[in-house]
């Protein structure tokens, strides 16, 4: 037998991977469910339900660092940078998700938020073998969407050492950007190569090392964070309602109607009205309804007001007064 092709590490390798285990946290045994095999099925799931109960508390003691790191992505968009998230398996796939999701929700461009997986958009639907092994794939791939200075980074890893997202993250360092790591272990490898590290401890899985449960969950949380309030310190939202949507499908379409309907008590005959004339633009169409104004004149005060709606508004009503 070919014993080269037995193992896909030689002795050291091996070694030195078992002593990182050793010492991550997302990888050490609950000592609560060690009888996952005997519970019947309601214990079971109650057991889950009270392992995922620790996340939000894990999340809570990361505020800080996860307010410094929409500072920063704040920062990136307004010079006209973006947003990347970086990670291979679960990391990867949630970053992506997290990613197709602002130009419905918030009307930017794809290119605006990116989700990038190691091995590429197959590795979404099926696992790419030794993808996340690759320093090198990791800084090629930013090479490949011309990751530039005013692009920010978000690298996921909930083991803190994924090969692939640290060659991303020292490519991003080395052309001189910010950089962010999402991770549920701390003192990783990870965090000490990012300028801001935001790590949940939400301590052993369920299932020793399925990190696609709390520590996915966990990173779910956190990037849901970073986007939403990224985009509300951009502009994006009035009170809290979503009012930069793109109507693209008819859910979307009907959702728009009823955002106009709330920010400003019309009805949806009034709120339907005011969106055909401003071509499905809720912010012109709630300005509109509300102060009666010109179109072009509510494009200019918002344009003026760097796209918040409720400056543009008292700009608007401090101008008919």
């Amino acid at each position: 037998m070919d014993r080269s092709k037995s193992s896909k590490y030689d002795n050291n390798e091996r070694d030195s991977l078992l002593a990182q285990l050793d010492n991550m946290v997302s990888e050490t045994r609950n000592p609560d469910t060690l009888d996952l095999d005997l519970v019947d099925t309601e214990q079971l799931l109650t057991k889950i339900n009270q392992a995922d109960a620790i996340v939000p508390n894990a999340i809570k003691a990361c505020i800080p660092e996860i307010g410094k790191a929409v500072e920063e992505i704040v920062n990136a968009f307004n010079k006209g940078g973006r947003l990347i998230y970086i990670g291979a398996g679960t990391s990867g796939r949630l970053g992506v998700l997290d990613a197709v999701e602002c130009p419905p929700t918030f009307s930017v461009s794809s290119k605006q938020v990116v989700g990038i997986i190691a091995g590429g958009s197959q590795a979404i639907y099926k696992a790419v073998e030794g993808a996340e092994d690759s320093f090198e794939l990791g800084k090629n791939d930013l090479i490949n969407i011309n990751y530039g200075e005013n692009d920010i980074l978000v690298g996921i890893a909930a083991s803190g050492r994924t090969p692939y997202v640290i060659g991303a993250i020292d490519y991003a360092k080395s052309i001189g950007t910010k950089t962010i790591s999402i991770s549920c272990n701390p003192s990783s490898q990870l965090a000490s190569y990012c300028d801001i590290n935001i790590c949940a401890v939400v301590g052993p899985e369920v299932l020793t090392g399925s990190t696609r449960m709390k520590s996915g969950t966990a990173q779910k949380l956190i990037l849901n964070m970073l986007s939403t309030a990224s985009m509300i310190r951009i502009g994006k939202v009035y009170e809290n309602l979503m009012v930069d949507v793109n109507a693209s499908n008819k859910k979307l379409y009907v959702r728009a109607i009823r955002i106009v309907m709330q920010a400003t008590g019309c009805d949806a005959h009034t709120a339907q009205v005011a969106l055909d004339l401003t071509h499905y633009n809720a912010k012109l169409a709630i300005v509109h309804i509300l102060t009666n104004e010109n179109i072009q004149d509510i494009q200019q005060e918002l344009v003026r007001n760097g796209g918040f709606l409720r400056h543009a508004l008292q700009s608007v009503k401090q101008a008919t007064e």
